[in-house]
């Protein structure tokens, strides 16, 4: 439903960012804390970022920011259902990224027929 949701907004699939993943045009952030992502594993591919983190880890202006989120790439967030990378879209937009999308949770990136690795 989310994903559906989403594309009716402009958005990207969970499906689409499987692909897009896969393909290397898109950085995936889980955006869950470190005890959640140890108990289900993560996507595949993957940043593992808290949502708490993320001011400093995905800002491309900051020193500590992730390599790969200095790349331009468009970028997709999910958590474990979806409403936290909602709120956390926002964010990641006033941080300077262009393209940001809500992929929901990590069951809809599993639904979509992604990996999960631990």
């Amino acid at each position: 439903m989310l994903s559906f949701l989403s594309k009716l907004r402009g958005g990207m699939s969970a499906a689409e960012a499987v692909s897009k993943s896969a393909a290397g045009d898109l950085v995936v952030i889980d955006i869950r804390e470190p005890g959640e992502v140890s108990v289900t594993g993560k996507a595949k591919g993957a940043l593992a970022i808290p949502a708490s983190d993320l001011k400093i880890k995905a800002n491309p202006t900051h020193a500590g920011c992730h390599i790969a989120l200095k790349s331009g790439k468009p970028v997709a967030v999910y958590c474990a259902s979806g409403a936290r990378s909602a709120m956390v879209t926002g964010l990641l937009k006033r941080l300077g990224h262009k393209e940001v999308h809500n992929i929901g949770g990590l069951g809809h990136w599993q639904r979509a027929g992604g990996a999960v690795t631990c």
